[in-house]
């Protein structure tokens, strides 16, 4: 019985893997010719499962009673997927292609939440069981238990897909320039091949394969909204652990992450995610670059530009600091609803401050910053509850637990950088949620922890001026570092690591502080969060929170002193006056996002400076005379 129950979980297993390796293949392939990490991949796997699951259902029905009909539906989503992809190409991807990873990674998932509303308006909100597919809605028998025919057939899939793939790279000459351009883009280009047509073709091919791999979950499961997010998560997990780059790689961890999640399932139901990202982290700490990865994708470094204090001069920095302290003072007189907003936006303004510390000063992406804001919250929260602790006792406490936690994680992940510590930051966030959602004695699971009352009604006035003046206070600290030789050891290791180790600095010491501080900052942020909502709920440590932390300094400016102020004032209060009258305003916010990376991606404030640069420097050498070199920008904006 026991040999019964293994085999079928491992047939399960095998067959998850299938999806996996398609959706992972796809990604691998436009990432190794575009450099471009896809977070919106999930969204062309929910677009075929949704365009075939309509097209056997409701649009021609009868489809759903042919084998060939039900086929050829699976395939016209996985070309829908494949068009839309071309459409993404032209207008987005490659307008990003030259930009650095996180930037591709936000401006992405802007895609992600334009395409889920867009799919919400055109396939509605409800979940479409599609028929089983005619001629393979049976099951073999294992001893006493049953596997499903038709997941007998889409097991096979994933080795002919491997071994298509396989072919199509190394037999055809279409093959042979995708694998010259993965390695040098630049050089195939200087032979005379047009790189463009290769990856509309290569982006196209990802796409594909992302809506087949949807459109074949059909006879599983019912097609939904929520397949987008759900699903690239653990594709992500698969690419990395496998390596970017590399089709064997992604096959052999789509294997291994597959098997891992079914036996999880069965024998450990409440740890399964936690086992999947716990194998990803296990292996990126012993081979940093995944299984089968080059290590010239482990570190792409990016011209940055220099941090700005901007604006110049003591007048224009008091400037900031008055219109900083009037808005505060503007909202609070608007009443309990203006306080609350003004509250978040301060709240995320010092996780985007936590968040802009580690990556503009010590070059360190993190993709699950919620991880530690939530550590912040549930630790505020149960000192209150469990030992009746007071407001600066609790936030204590949640500082405490962050910082636990950071000095533990961080000796494991200070020698990854770029999408791999990234995926590394995300693995941990997922595993806090996962415990957060799952240890329900002590957390609450999805009910939360409510009740909290860290602040009297008439103490939150000067709770708030409190943490007005400590963001300023913040901000201060953040310029005299940047100012220090200190600051200058940080960024000579963000520009130039081997350098800065070559010169004898302390490469490995200066990211595990720089790691640790910013985790042990945000999770002051996220007990203030669970002060000021009265309650913490798992979603607290949701990709969806690291994602705001990202979009707070995106939006403001990484490299600007004031970015996260205007970052999270642009983000909390203009997705608040958009939620209020608009439907799809997550859509409309996706656009928002992608118009600022393409056309800004230096942030608002950014842009201003360089306008504000050009406009002084048309000034001085006249308007026929103004020069267009990048260099002399940069220049003169420094100067």
């Amino acid at each position: 019985m026991g040999f019964e129950v293994l085999a079928l979980q491992l047939l399960n297993g095998l067959s998850h893997a299938t999806t996996l390796f398609l959706m992972a293949s796809g990604l691998t392939l436009i990432f190794g010719v575009t450099r471009i990490v896809n977070f919106a991949h999930g969204s062309f796997f929910m677009l075929g499962a949704l365009w075939s699951a309509h097209a056997v259902t409701r649009w021609w029905p009868e489809w759903g009673e042919s084998a060939w009909a039900y086929a050829g539906a699976m395939f016209l989503g996985a070309c829908v997927a494949a068009v839309l992809g071309a459409i993404t190409e032209v207008l987005l991807l490659k307008r990003m292609r030259h930009a650095p990873q996180l930037y591709q990674l936000v401006a992405t998932f802007g895609l992600t939440l334009a395409l889920h509303d867009a799919m919400r308006w055109f396939f509605g909100p409800e979940e479409v069981f599609a028929p089983r597919f005619p001629g393979l809605k049976g099951a073999i028998q294992l001893g006493e238990s049953f596997f499903p025919t038709w997941q007998l057939l889409s097991l096979v899939l994933g080795p002919l897909v491997w071994l298509g793939l396989h072919l199509l790279l190394t037999r055809t000459l279409w093959g042979q320039r995708v694998k010259a351009a993965t390695h040098d883009r630049d050089m195939l280009d200087a032979l005379g091949v047009n790189p463009a047509p290769l990856m509309l073709g290569v982006v196209m091919l990802g796409c594909g394969l992302a809506g087949l791999a949807g459109a074949l979950q059909l006879p599983r499961e019912p097609a939904n909204l929520q397949m987008d997010v759900n699903v690239v998560v653990e594709t992500f997990v698969v690419v990395v652990t496998g390596g970017l780059g590399s089709i064997g790689g992604a096959f052999v961890a789509a294997l291994l992450i597959g098997v891992i999640h079914a036996l999880g399932l069965s024998f450990f139901p409440q740890a399964t995610l936690v086992l999947v990202f716990l194998t990803m982290a296990v292996v990126l700490v012993w081979r940093p670059q995944g299984l089968a990865g080059s290590t010239a994708h482990v570190e792409q470094r990016e011209t940055v530009p220099v941090f700005s204090l901007w604006p110049g001069g003591l007048p224009g920095r008091a400037l900031m600091v008055a219109v900083f302290v009037g808005l505060s003072l503007l909202a609070w007189g608007q009443g309990d609803y203006g306080r609350s907003l003004a509250e978040d936006v301060m709240v995320m303004m010092l996780f985007g401050l936590s968040l802009q510390w580690m990556m503009a000063l010590g070059g360190l992406v993190s993709f699950g910053h919620a991880a530690f804001f939530a550590l912040g919250a549930y630790g505020a929260a149960l000192a209150h509850l469990n030992a009746g602790l007071g407001l600066p006792s609790a936030l204590s406490a949640g500082m405490l637990l962050a910082l636990s936690v950071a000095v533990v994680f961080g000796a494991l992940v200070v020698r990854s950088s770029g999408v791999y510590l990234a995926m590394l930051s995300l693995a941990l966030a997922q595993m806090v949620w996962a415990g957060a959602t799952q240890w329900v004695s002590l957390t609450g699971g999805d009910n939360g922890l409510i009740g909290l009352r860290l602040i009297a009604p008439e103490w939150r006035p000067l709770w708030d001026a409190l943490l007005c003046g400590f963001l300023l206070l913040a901000l201060l600290g953040l310029a005299r570092v940047v100012g220090s030789s200190r600051g200058a050891a940080l960024q000579a290791l963000r520009d130039a690591p081997w350098r800065a180790a070559a010169s004898g600095l302390p490469v490995q010491a200066l990211r595990y502080q720089v790691f640790v501080g910013s985790a042990t900052l945000a999770g002051l942020a996220g007990a203030l969060w669970a002060a000021f909502k009265g309650a913490v709920f798992p979603s607290v440590a949701s990709v969806a929170m690291s994602v705001d932390a990202l979009l707070v300094i995106l939006l403001g400016g990484v490299h600007q002193l004031w970015g996260a102020a205007v970052g999270s004032a642009l983000l909390v209060w203009g997705g608040a006056e958009l939620g209020q009258g608009m439907d799809y305003w997550r859509g409309l916010l996706g656009l928002v996002i992608m118009m600022v990376m393409v056309l800004a991606p230096s942030g608002v404030l950014g842009a201003w400076q360089q306008i504000g640069a050009l406009r002084r420097l048309s000034q001085d050498t006249g308007p026929d005379t103004v020069p267009l070199n990048r260099a002399a920008q940069d220049e003169e904006r420094q100067t």
